[in-house]
């Protein structure tokens, strides 16, 4: 929460609920600025405001989808941040809507209401020519937002983490549930998990000008590790010991889609996410070489997820959260 409002002016954070949105909602409130937060439902985005002070936070109803509601919420905003994006799309809230048009809507929006600076959150792996329609929707959102607003800074990162994730939460509800964990591909693909609020960090000091306009930064943690070190880890801290199912990619995009019909909540993993994982999720040797990630932003000791991890995965523990407490 911040202290002092050393009032550095009016940001607009679109989908200042969301996961990455709320943590970087509060990095702001911290630096002195004034947030709106843009979000569908500001009814049950009160839980924003005590990360600032009487006042500093305020939802607004804002949609990506509907461009007018876009431009309501930024306007008379110095800085925005594009925060908005689905692990999974469905419906009218598809990857084509939300991470392309609606980051078009956006970065249109702050282009004609003369923005100072534009923060688009994508992810690494985003690409254009992806198989994956979840990297390729991010990369032809990153595309659409540099073509409305060529000086915006377009931060990617690895899986992010922290206790709201949907990546150690999910395979801990997962071991809790069932007698094994899916090892897909042999669990060889690699990432670089990065704690939510160093990406929060790195939002803030991009609006603080540590960033250059139109440039990609490549976000990820201190450490690299394979989908099966990560699973490891998932189960070490929630206290479980369930086997591996060693499934290929062939073998695990046929359970993907004959699961298809399942609401996403109770799928292991969908049949894009898959595709996801024939790739590696690592900062670039070309991102380093050029200082295009954390530590040119300044942020040079970045959470590992042993730090973090472990203190939100405790209430997966078989015998509760509280266990280790006991007398």
């Amino acid at each position: 929460m911040a202290d002092r409002l050393d009032d550095q002016g009016l940001a607009t954070v679109f989908g200042g609920s969301g996961f990455v949105g709320r943590y970087a909602v509060t990095a702001l409130a911290k630096q002195g600025w004034r947030l709106r937060a843009g979000v569908r439902r500001p009814d049950l985005a009160g839980f924003l405001q005590p990360g600032g002070l009487v006042g500093q936070i305020y939802p607004v109803q804002a949609n990506v989808r509907y461009p007018d509601s876009v431009a309501r919420a930024l306007q008379g905003s110095k800085a925005v941040v594009n925060a908005v994006g689905v692990l999974t799309g469905s419906g009218r809230q598809s990857f084509k809507a939300i991470h392309v048009d609606g980051a078009r809507a956006i970065a249109k929006a702050a282009r004609e209401a003369g923005v100072e600076r534009l923060v688009h959150i994508s992810a690494i792996g985003g690409d254009r020519k992806a198989k994956s329609s979840y990297a390729r929707s991010k990369g032809e959102g990153e595309a659409a937002v540099l073509e409305e607003f060529p000086d915006a800074i377009i931060l990617r990162p690895s899986i992010v983490f922290g206790p709201e994730d949907e990546f150690f939460n999910r395979f801990a509800a997962m071991a809790r549930m069932s007698p094994c964990l899916p090892l897909i591909g042999g669990g060889r693909t690699r990432f670089q998990p990065v704690f939510v609020g160093d990406v929060a960090a790195a939002v803030a000091a991009c609006l603080a000008g540590e960033a250059k306009p139109g440039t990609v930064y490549e976000i990820g943690g201190p450490e690299v590790l394979t989908f099966r070190q990560l699973l490891d880890l998932t189960q070490e801290w929630s206290d479980r010991d369930r086997f591996y199912l060693h499934l290929p990619f062939w073998l695990a995009k046929l359970q993907a889609l004959l699961t298809w019909p399942l609401p996403n909540a109770l799928r292991p993993v969908t049949y894009d996410q898959v595709r996801l994982l024939q790739s590696d999720n690592i900062v670039s040797e070309k991102a380093k070489s050029e200082k295009r990630t954390l530590s040119g932003l300044g942020i040079t000791t970045p959470h590992g997820v042993a730090a973090i991890v472990p203190t939100y995965l405790e209430r997966f523990r078989p015998r509760g959260q509280f266990a280790s407490y006991r007398t």
